[in-house]
């Protein structure tokens, strides 16, 4: 392997992303998962982390102010540096850090449509925040459709393609002979997710894909996040049966013919998601879905 190294808040599920973050005051933290699988937290979305003789594997990679940080961290694991990146997904408070881990020697590994996304300029849709196209060495170098697989660090992982979920270019990642999952934005630990529409993402896609991984996995599997702290199966399968009973209402309003305004109205979130600004826009951009 090579060695050498040379805001707005996502208020339904996800904590604060950053735009005009103070990084320095940032704390990178390292919590074991299982076996030599690690979890970084920071700003932006949960880093998987896989060290062990054949390198370091990393799943996410944050924000770019916190890369030096985030080396610390594994630093303190392992004298590895990072040797490949694999991109749950293309938003920013996940790949930012691309272009300073592939410059140093990374590889980055992603669904072929975030990196066709990462190609271009797009608009992040919950944040409105432009995400401009990332250079060449912050772009993915191996691309999948539907599934590849890496034979690293003794595991077996799975890379895994959710079809339309949070966005049209998810990947969950699973470590099988460990078992842990990591689940990208696919899964974060809120009142509801963040389904970015605009951008192939749909509250179906997400269902099915919070279904999809629960069969990967047993009651033993430690789950890491797109955002929140570590979780199990159970969680997951709570996840998703929030979002089919929310579904289910919101299809009764739309074979109803209803507005909008009647939707909202209803509250088809209640007894998961208190009434508010973010709440009435996700029921509206859900409603949209099935009318």
């Amino acid at each position: 392997m090579r060695r050498g190294i040379s805001a707005v808040l996502f208020v339904l599920a996800v904590p604060s992303v950053g735009i005009a973050q103070n990084f320095d005051s940032i704390q990178v933290t390292t919590t074991p998962v299982a076996g030599s699988i690690y979890m970084l937290q920071g700003s932006g979305g949960n880093i998987g982390l896989s060290v062990g003789d054949d390198g370091t594997l990393m799943v996410d990679d944050q924000f770019a102010p916190l890369t030096g940080k985030i080396q610390t961290a594994i630093a303190a694991l392992t004298p590895s540096p990072v040797d490949f990146v694999i991109n749950t997904h293309w938003h920013y408070d996940h790949t930012d850090g691309n272009t300073n881990f592939g410059r140093a020697g990374a590889i980055i590994v992603a669904h072929e449509n975030a990196r066709a996304r990462m190609m271009g300029t797009h608009v992040v849709s919950l944040s409105n925040r432009v995400q401009e196209a990332y250079g060449p060495d912050g772009l993915p170098k191996i691309t999948f459709y539907q599934s590849m697989r890496f034979h690293f660090n003794g595991d077996v992982i799975d890379v895994i393609h959710m079809r339309n979920a949070h966005t049209d270019g998810d990947a969950a990642v699973y470590f099988r002979d460990t078992n842990v999952l990591h689940t990208g934005d696919t899964f974060t630990r809120g009142p509801l997710p963040f389904i970015d529409q605009p951008n192939g993402g749909t509250l179906d896609g997400i269902i099915e894909a919070a279904w999809t991984m629960a069969g990967l996995i047993d009651d033993g599997t430690r789950v890491i996040p797109g955002h929140g702290p570590l979780s199990t199966r159970t969680d997951l399968l709570d996840h998703h049966a929030k979002l089919v009973v929310i579904r289910d209402r919101i299809r009764e309003h739309a074979a109803q013919g209803h507005t909008p305004d009647q939707v909202v109205a209803a509250n088809p979130a209640r007894g998961y998601a208190e009434p508010s600004a973010g709440t009435e826009r996700w029921v509206r951009a859900a409603y949209e879905e099935y009318r």
